[in-house]
């Protein structure tokens, strides 16, 4: 590895810029979204003889490292004898209350870019120019400067000596890990049958900058034969990040786990983990306002030492670890936790962070995405999350108590939020009685409406905050930014629940979405026990015919595990009628095999109803029911319930597709069988249907990708909690005579064929 650090030259400036607060209390989004308008339009003001978007680079030694440095300036302006750099910064302040100095940060970024080209054209001075434009008058104003190349040039030697020390530390840092991965043996003594062919499929994938979709049963150590070969293609030159993204808490701390492993056997490698903001934030309210809290106030002047303090010291940025030294610090723990990101070599968060387009990381640049893997564990709960990242809803009641609310007070978002209501009134009325309808196009009257509300809001929250319109705003915003997605995809359907009418933005297909947000990545790898039909998960998660699959069969021999199958109809109108036979069968059951039990059933009213059954039947039973609504602690008293070698019986009921029914992993003695009481099929519902229909038309199963393929992973995800490891034994139920049927049983794993009806 050479001396050489790449960087660009903006989150340079505003890494050793850094200053102010964190204060959501509101930014214009407009802002944002105006910013490349903006440029464009100052841009067509030049002459023939100027340029855009120059791209700069140069290469400067300080100390014992080279910085190798590029970025594009917004104008090359070219004056009489004068050369100009112009940069173009969009804002909602108003132009006079700008200083005469304009930004620090700004300025260093433009005299960075002057600095290179008058380097480059042995230039003896040059000019540096700001352009603000206010985004809503489209007003300008020019602040201009020159510079000697001298004194740029010492400019420039302060900033980059003051991103020294932190550029030295990841230097050093990626030099022992970079060594250390190529030396790493895997953590184990022995690879688990199936474990090597998963991580030289992982590994191939990498090298070949693919795809992977990978079926890998429950107890093969997924995430080690997944991480492993991933650090071995750090050390490589492959790579230099990994996320490993999931969607449950549990699966977050195995993949810590399996870090910590390799860094016990000599990897020097540095994760972090993001934790959703609400769960970590030291306030009794999570109000990022620097004069509510003192962790947003003044937090990006502290936040450097705070990030140079933890990476010398820490190589596990777990949560516990990023609390620690965001109190010692006086920083916002989620905040920090998302710039040790951008240093960290493996990130491990929820999918939303790469996926979703409202909440990803940003300011991963797309030069870095090129060396980036995504891990995506138990990618079956990509399906519905996609779904749901990509959609958007509105009511028709909150504008109706905006409407009361701003009566009188202000009269543009009165009037604004009194015109939405009158639009979602007169779509309640066109479509009669009917509780849900479909639209086949948004109407463009509601964007037009939803845009003047939102620049109405605007105006009143950049003066004041009013907690009602800003929630609304960015529901709003949110809506609007679907909007822009919109395609055959999608479909638009109205709800009607009283007096209040819904309108969704409902993305059936989030395949060509998560495709387009998993872009410009080096790889990708899709796993989960449960990827079955892997056909399936590649068609509806974006994969594409170049992709690899891999499909390891069960490591565990199948006499470790008794297969029944107990032909009762669980459907909804025959429940009643066999709830005494299904309570009977538990009781015989775990009479002749006592132990410890976890039964799934398909909603919470059926386990509740059953449940209450089988108590007063069987009182002197022990067991446990899943609460709704469960805090993480009350989660954790459940499992712990569930103890090695017990002499009696405890039943654990709890609900197929929930909290217990994947990613639990109860080891040895600690669960001795589970029942699955249904096939899991989704509640029949409005969408589910549309869901149905929507495939039905693009030539494949409706039904299949609507309910039965997702019910029939709930019931796999819950059966695999059973058996962990080759010393395993118990008995899994199936309790519905559908398991019978040609369908269903395509879809049951070879391991569970040999099964017995009762």
């Amino acid at each position: 590895m050479s001396n050489t650090i790449q960087i660009a030259v903006r989150p340079l400036v505003e890494h050793v810029y850094s200053s102010g607060s964190i204060d959501s209390r509101f930014r214009s989004q407009s802002t944002m979204l105006e910013g490349t308008r903006i440029h464009q339009k100052i841009q067509l003001t030049y002459k023939d003889s100027d340029q855009k978007e120059v791209y700069l680079r140069a290469d400067f030694p300080v100390n014992d490292l080279v910085f190798s440095i590029d970025g594009r300036c917004d104008g090359l302006l070219h004056r009489d004898n004068e050369v100009i750099i112009d940069e173009i910064k969009s804002t909602s302040q108003l132009l006079e209350n700008l200083t005469d100095d304009g930004i620090p940060v700004h300025w260093a970024q433009a005299k960075m870019y002057a600095f290179i080209y008058a380097r480059d054209q042995q230039l003896r001075e040059i000019s540096v120019q700001l352009t603000y434009v206010h985004t809503e008058s489209d007003e300008n104003r020019i602040m201009k400067k020159s510079f000697s190349i001298s004194e740029l040039e010492g400019f420039v030697q302060d900033i980059l000596e003051s991103y020294y020390p932190y550029a030295k530390l990841l230097y050093n840092h990626r030099k022992e890990r970079n060594e250390s991965s190529k030396q790493l043996v895997f953590p184990f003594e022995n690879y688990r049958s199936g474990q090597r062919r998963l991580a030289g499929g992982v590994y191939k994938t990498i090298s070949e900058e693919k795809s992977l979709f990978v079926k890998a049963p429950t107890g093969i150590g997924k995430t080690i034969s997944t991480l492993f070969p991933a650090v071995k293609a750090i050390g490589e030159g492959n790579l230099n990040k990994i996320f490993y993204l999931t969607a449950k808490t549990i699966t977050r701390t195995t993949a810590e786990e399996a870090v910590c492993r390799m860094q016990s056997s000599g990897l020097c490698l540095k994760y972090v983990t993001i934790t959703a903001k609400d769960k970590v934030c030291f306030k009794e309210e999570t109000k990022c306002q620097k004069d509510y809290c003192e962790f947003a106030d003044g937090y990006y002047d502290r936040i450097n030492e705070a990030i140079l303090d933890i990476a010398a010291n820490e190589d596990c940025m777990n949560r516990e670890v990023i609390e620690k030294y965001a109190r010692k610090h006086t920083v916002c723990p989620f905040e920090f936790s998302l710039d040790l990101a951008y240093a960290a070599d493996t990130i491990i968060c929820d999918y939303n962070y790469i996926f979703d387009p409202r909440v990803s990381l940003k300011r991963l640049f797309e030069d870095q995405k090129k060396s980036t893997l995504l891990l995506i564990d138990e990618a079956h709960n990509l399906v519905d999350r996609g779904r749901e990242m990509f959609s958007a809803s509105l009511n028709k009641e909150l504008f109706l108590q905006l409407k009361k609310e701003f009566k009188g007070v202000n009269k543009g978002i009165y009037k604004s939020a009194s015109k939405i209501n009158a639009w979602f009134i007169s779509l309640k009325k066109n479509n009669g009685d009917l509780n849900e309808f479909t639209l086949e196009l948004l109407d463009e009257e509601l964007v037009k409406l939803l845009h003047q509300f939102k620049e109405d809001a605007e105006i009143l929250l950049l003066r004041e905050t009013v907690p009602s319109l800003l929630e609304l705003y960015f529901q709003v915003n949110s809506f609007l930014k679907i909007v822009d997605l919109l395609d055959e995809h999608y479909v638009i359907y109205g709800e009607r629940n009283k007096n209040d009418v819904t309108l969704k933005l409902f993305c059936i297909d989030p395949s060509k979405l998560l495709q387009k947000m998993g872009k410009g990545y080096r790889s990708k790898v899709f796993f989960s026990a449960t990827l079955s039909p892997l056909s399936y998960y590649q068609d509806i998660l974006g994969g594409t015919q170049e992709d690899f699959t891999l499909s390891i069969p069960s490591p565990f021999k199948k006499e470790q595990t008794d297969i029944f199958i107990k032909p009762l109809s669980t459907r909804y109108r025959d429940r009643e009628r066999t709830k005494p036979a299904i309570t009977g069968m538990i009781q015989s059951l775990v009479r002749n095999r006592p132990g410890n039990y976890l039964i799934f059933f398909p909603s919470y009213q059926y386990l509740l109803s059953v449940y209450e059954e089988f108590s007063k039947e069987f009182p002197e039973t022990n067991t446990l029911l899943q609460g709704a609504g469960m805090s993480e602690e009350e989660r954790e008293d459940f499992l712990k319930k569930f103890k090695p070698n017990p002499s009696g019986t405890l039943i654990g009921f709890a609900v197929l597709g929930g909290v217990f029914s994947e990613g639990v992993d109860l080891k040895g003695d600690r669960l001795n069988g589970v029942v699955v009481v249904g096939v899991g099929l989704p509640q029949l519902c409005y969408e589910r249907n549309l869901i149905r229909d929507h495939f039905n038309k693009n030539e494949r199963n409706g039904y299949d990708y609507a309910y039965v393929f997702p019910g029939m992973n709930k019931v796999l995800q819950a059966g695999g909690r059973l058996i962990r490891s080759e010393e395993d034994h118990g008995t899994i139920v199936l309790v519905d005579d559908r398991f019978l049927q040609r369908q269903y049983q395509d879809l049951i794993p070879q391991e569970w064929r040999d099964f017995v009806v009762i």
